[in-house]
């Protein structure tokens, strides 16, 4: 919602300023001055990109442009499974993971935190590393080492669709100026015209810039930003799983564990210890 508002604020100042000063929005429609820059835009992305990345880029915004995903509620669930994932692995060892991290959609546990359940990449890296641990004997800082380098990975990858966007995005005034002198070319040729038909057809090339400029600094641009921020808050997430995993490895009581990983999430949305130790007391009782 915050979005839209923020698209419609522009908008509207853009419009109203111009209309305010004499300006007639009919003089924005211009399809040929559209066609060449959202068209070059577009290709532009897919010579750049695998499509992967575009699929990848596609999902990142339908992302950002949804309710937050990363609420009180979601980090509940998120910290009160590593919670008890590490009560088993306390009272059983590792091999009573087996029959929850194989299948975890199958799993009970799992299932009783539906929003972390429904979100693959978090469920795959803590069933992985959980696996991982059970194979062999690996300490705190080999497994430290191991994860900082997949997370090192995941960050770059992540954060690929974003910065693509943005290339696009400082890329729209040039192609706003490409659809302008195309536009000055048509002028050129109609030059033995009415004073009136070339002032029509300069004020159409001109558009071209505007709506380059406009594309990059009040659309394209905030958009990438804002990808590369919902990215770095999912990031936050896997940082806390990975800060869970090594405390417990570690040694680490369970609830100090899990707080190390609290420690880690976004620091606007972070649930405080106390918030954290009320959310155990209340699965302890309702598991007495």
């Amino acid at each position: 919602m915050q979005k839209i508002l923020g698209l419609l604020v522009v908008l509207g100042c853009v419009a109203g300023g111009y209309l305010h000063a004499g300006g007639l929005l009919s003089a924005f429609w211009q399809p040929g001055e559209l066609l060449i820059i959202l068209g070059s835009g577009a290709g532009a992305l897919m010579i750049a990109n695998p499509r992967s990345v575009i699929v990848a880029m596609w999902q990142q915004i339908r992302l950002v442009m949804k309710k937050e995903a990363f609420n009180d509620e979601f980090q509940r669930q998120l910290l009160m499974l590593l919670y008890e994932l590490l009560e088993l692995v306390q009272n059983g060892g590792l091999k009573a993971l087996d029959a929850h991290i194989d299948t975890p959609e199958n799993s009970d546990l799992f299932q009783k935190y539906p929003r972390v359940l429904a979100d693959k990449e978090f469920i795959t890296f803590i069933s992985d590393n959980f696996r991982l641990m059970a194979m062999g004997k690996i300490n705190e800082h080999e497994l430290e080492g191991i994860l900082e380098q997949e997370l090192g990975a995941l960050e770059e990858q992540m954060l690929v669709p974003s910065r693509s966007l943005q290339r696009v995005a400082e890329a729209m005034p040039g192609f706003g100026i490409c659809a302008a002198v195309l536009g000055i070319i048509i002028t050129m040729q109609n030059i033995d015209g009415s004073i009136a038909l070339i002032g029509m057809k300069v004020a159409a090339a001109l558009v071209g810039t505007f709506l380059g400029v406009f594309l990059c600094y009040c659309f394209l641009d905030p958009l990438a930003n804002s990808m590369e921020q919902s990215t770095k808050r999912r990031f936050a997430v896997l940082e806390c799983i990975r800060t869970v995993l090594v405390n417990q490895v570690a040694g680490k009581p369970t609830l100090l564990a899990v707080d190390a990983g609290r420690k880690m999430l976004p620091i606007e949305s972070k649930p405080t210890f106390a918030t954290l130790d009320n959310w155990v007391t209340q699965l302890n009782e309702g598991g007495a």
